[in-house]
């Protein structure tokens, strides 16, 4: 690896020949590059035959570099620099310290080294040090350096707990090593002793600052390095420990009592399997990336040897064993806190300091140090049942449940057999936890860590820290059903009244807890197979759910939530809701108002559970018009839905609204317009067609374009209309035209009139998913102009900016399309599934005009990387697509304009 006899007489030749310290350095520097080339390369090499090796390449880059940076100090000091007869001040020890002193180096970790001298720094000195850094530079190592006395670092560690840290980690490579033996000595008689106390608590403020910046634990690219549960955690526990026990391994933990020989063995796993990630993140980027995003999971996934299984990629089997390991390193953190707080070590938790009094605790429990604990194990584990009464006791008194607690039911799940889950004291316990307490988010995600919930429940063991592999779920699946069921609570108490006024006001009303929060628990239970998880999870919620004790009636009903929890996502989002068949079908699905204020309530929480930033108002207020037009269905029969008698409505709204307009105007107006337009659009948006249809008119230009730009804000977008004199093409030049400007359309309707004009409503949201800001709707509206006047040609701009981000190629997003004639009374509904991609919904348009297709509505679903096209069509007689031929040839074209779109965007 590095034969430092060899590379020594090499460089002894070398400064034979150089003609003067520049020509040497550079020598020295094409020497020490061949032997790092050769040297990364073994590594490497060998890493990828053993791809969970992390200790051996961790020890190897370390050792490579201790090579590298001793053989520069050897160079500037002996050869380039050489001192005769050095006087006490000139002397100098190099020093490793962080990461790069602890031993543990990634492929492209920072080199971090502590010049040290007796006093101030000499002109020797320096010159040493400059000519180290620029041969360690040249090398394209990443150097971090600081000169000090050792008087500057004791006074610099006192005020700042970084520098501390990294001194606490501090290794002699060369120099004077009586100097760094003083270092040594004075840091723990004048720095670290008599100060444990602060430190501990420095750390675990350091750490709590990171991990909200982070995020949580179970974010879908996390941070390996820095992101809760990762190696700094891990990390961070070997700091204290150091500190304060002067441990130079964590295998001296166990016999100190902090963690028991198992526990360590948790420890080595974990702490191996990140630093291989890591290792693997580096090799694959060539630099030192820490963040696991999309892409690199996948390649990360391959390279350690995870393969596909039936129903779920490799690298959805690597991210759930990554998010298994973090959950690991945040147990093994509160273990070893704990044992630090029984020894007075860490201060107790500031809440405790505040509010000493606490709810009196049941016989069998004690509080040690504000937390809940087993006064006697032996007699704790002779109940079974108390491997879930400690759950409900410490959501009764509001503590938290002890490390050596969590240990005690750790190690005695299996305990909870067949007989404890057909318990009925033991299904009453665990639905009280559901539903009694009003924080059933604490208990399931402790019962969840601790694997009580997998054990009680064993069909939610798969999805544990199961991730899904894509740009929509911002969470693992477990993670996202204890959010969703987060949701329901808030709700329930209030608390989201203003953001979501409907589902609050079901809940108000009455609904069937029990059902809802087992539906919950339930919704997601069959993802990872192979089979729809819809149907799968049916199946397996007609199983749990007598087992949790719902009555057959329940049974019944929270089977039918699991089974169909994402079809009022789907009718709201992916079909037009004002069609009145959507309403009716999706009414006849549902079949009672019992069940539609369950399954809005659902839906609802289920979004909200997948991200922080998935739920919005268009969500809400499509969700809103699904459930009243359905509620109104049901409560008063299908007839409420005529669409006659909804025009009738829509036409006397507008007459209303046009009450200063002359009669003959506003006859001509609601005269000029086909039945479908009166269920299409508010009678504000009438209102606004009507004036711009007059404008039209008024100006006499047969090619003239009215452009109107406004915010909607009950639908978080903005709606632009246009109007104009009708010919073919006109929706996907103006899908380009949108496509142009970076809007992403959510809903679109296309309506001609009698006399020769086109109605065209996008709702259009900026990057952000929100509506765009006033002062650019001007520029906006210019903008989108030129494109339809044909003065920028949409498909020919389009080329350099309708681009697929790296981060989205890693995904798979196969294309399905679907012919539904049935969704409808007048239209065919084409579904366009596929991936998203900015000029997307103008490829298609612009394949269904070739085609003649006249597109009466666009409605679009996006899922992250995922989107839903439907398209409301007839052909140019005015009929439904039935042929089956016909249905082939527009698939085969609508397939070749995605295919052609994704190749572009691939290659621009």
């Amino acid at each position: 690896m590095f034969d430092t006899p060899a590379v020594f007489a090499r460089i002894t030749e070398a400064a034979a020949e150089a003609a003067d310290n520049a020509a040497l350095r550079g020598a020295v520097v094409a020497i020490l590059r061949d032997v790092q080339n050769a040297g990364r390369a073994a590594i490497a090499e060998g890493f990828a035959e053993d791809p969970f090796a992390a200790r051996p390449l961790t020890r190897a880059y370390t050792y490579l570099t201790d090579g590298m940076v001793k053989t520069a100090m050897y160079v500037a000091s002996e050869i380039l620099h050489p001192l005769a007869t050095p006087t006490q001040g000139e002397r100098i020890a190099v020093l490793a310290v962080g990461g790069f002193g602890r031993g543990e180096m990634a492929p492209f970790s920072d080199v971090d080294l502590l010049f040290l001298t007796p006093y101030k720094i000499t002109a020797w000195a320096e010159s040493v040090i400059e000519s180290m850094l620029y041969i360690l530079w040249d090398l394209r190592l990443k150097v971090g350096h600081s000169s000090r006395t050792v008087k500057d670092c004791i006074r610099l560690g006192r005020d700042d707990f970084t520098i501390r840290t990294a001194m606490l980690e501090h290794r002699f490579l060369a120099g004077h090593a009586p100097l760094a033996r003083s270092l040594d000595q004075r840091l723990k008689s004048e720095l670290y002793k008599d100060t444990q106390r602060e430190f501990i608590e420095a750390k675990l403020e350091e750490r709590d600052a990171r991990h909200r910046k982070q995020g949580e634990r179970y974010m879908v690219e996390p941070n390996v390095k820095e992101g809760k549960g990762g190696l700094r955690d891990l990390q961070s526990l070997y700091w204290i420990a150091k500190y304060i026990y002067e441990v130079k391994e964590t295998a001296e933990l166990v016999p100190l009592g902090l963690f028991t020989p198992s526990e360590y063995r948790t420890f080595v796993q974990a702490e191996e399997f990140l630093w291989a990630v890591r290792a693997h993140l580096h090799l694959v980027t060539g630099r030192a990336t820490e963040q696991l995003t999309f892409d690199l999971q996948v390649e990360v996934a391959a390279r350690m040897g995870y393969q596909d299984r039936a129903g779920r990629r490799g690298v959805e089997v690597f991210m759930q064993k990554y998010f298994r390991e973090a959950t690991r390193v945040g147990e093994l953190t509160r273990i070893f806190l704990t044992k630090l707080e029984a020894a007075h070590m860490k201060g107790a938790p500031l809440l405790e300091r505040i509010f000493r009094r606490r709810r009196r605790i049941k016989q069998g429990y004690k509080v040690v140090r504000g937390r809940l604990d087993v006064v006697d194990p032996e007699a704790f584990l002779a109940d079974k049942l108390n491997l879930l009464r400690i759950f409900e006791e410490a959501l009764r008194t509001g503590m938290l449940i002890h490390p050596d607690a969590m240990r005690l039911v750790t190690a005695n799940l299996d305990l909870i057999d067949d007989g404890m889950r057909n318990d009925k004291e033991a299904r009453r316990i665990f639905l009280d936890l559901l539903l009694k307490h009003g924080n059933p988010e604490r208990a399931l995600r402790r019962m969840n860590e601790l694997g009580v919930l997998s054990a009680f429940v064993p069909e939610f063991e798969p999805i544990v820290a199961m991730m899904q592999f894509n740009m929509y779920h911002s969470y693992t699946v477990d993670e996202h059903t204890i959010q969703t069921i987060v949701n329901l609570a808030q709700i329930e108490k209030g608390e989201l009244v203003e953001s979501l006024p409907l589902a609050s006001s079901i809940l108000k009303a009455g609904v069937n807890r029990k059902v809802l929060y087992v539906a919950l628990l339930l919704h997601d239970i069959g993802k990872g197979r192979p089979e729809d998880h819809s149907i799968l999870g049916a199946r397996i919620a007609r199983k749990v759910a007598p087992r949790l004790g719902l009555s057959k009636a329940d049974c019944e009903t929270v089977e039918w939530l699991v089974r169909y929890h994402l079809l009022m996502s789907d009718m709201a989002q992916k079909r037009d809701i004002s069609d009145p068949r959507t309403v009716r079908d999706f009414a006849k699905a549902v079949q009672t108002t019992k069940r539609l204020d369950l399954l809005t309530v659902l839906t609802v929480c289920d979004i909200r559970g997948v991200g922080p930033n998935t739920w919005n108002n268009w969500k809400a207020t499509l969700l809103r018009a699904l459930h009243a037009e359905t509620k109104r269905a049901l409560e008063m029969g299908m007839e409420a839905l005529n669409r006659e008698g909804r025009g009738n409505e829509a036409k006397k709204a507008l007459r209303t609204a046009l009450s200063d307009w002359p009669a003959g105007e506003v006859k001509t107006e609601i005269a000029r317009h086909y039945p479908p337009y009166w269920q299409g659009f508010n009678v504000e948006t009438h209102v606004t067609f009507a004036e711009m249809l007059r404008q039209l008119e008024h100006s006499g230009d047969p090619g003239g374009i009215e452009i109107r730009l406004d915010p909607d804000e009950d639908r978080d977008a903005t709606r632009a209309c246009f109007a104009m004199a009708d010919h073919p093409g006109i929706f996907s030049r103006m899908a380009g035209a949108l496509a142009l400007v970076g809007a992403n359309v959510v809903d679109a309707r296309s309506y001609t009139t009698k006399d020769g004009y086109v109605t065209d409503a996008f709702w259009i949201q900026d990057a952000e998913g929100h509506p765009y800001e006033a002062a650019r709707l001007p520029r906006l509206s210019q903008m989108i102009l030129k494109t339809l006047k044909g003065e920028v040609v949409a498909r020919d701009a389009l080329k350099s900016r309708d681009k697929i981000k790296k981060r989205e190629k890693a995904f798979n997003v196969p294309t399905h399309i679907t012919f539904d004639n049935e969704g409808s009374d007048i239209y065919t509904i084409i579904e366009v599934d596929t991936r998203d991609r900015p000029g997307l919904l103008y490829d298609l348009a612009r394949a269904l005009a070739a085609a003649n297709v006249y597109i009466a509505n666009a409605v679009i679903a996006t899922y992250g990387e995922q989107v839903v096209d439907s398209f409301y069509v007839k052909d140019m007689f005015g009929l439904k697509y039935h042929s089956e031929a016909k249905q082939r040839t527009l698939e085969t074209k609508l397939r070749k304009a995605i295919t052609e779109g994704a190749e572009r965007a691939a290659a621009s």
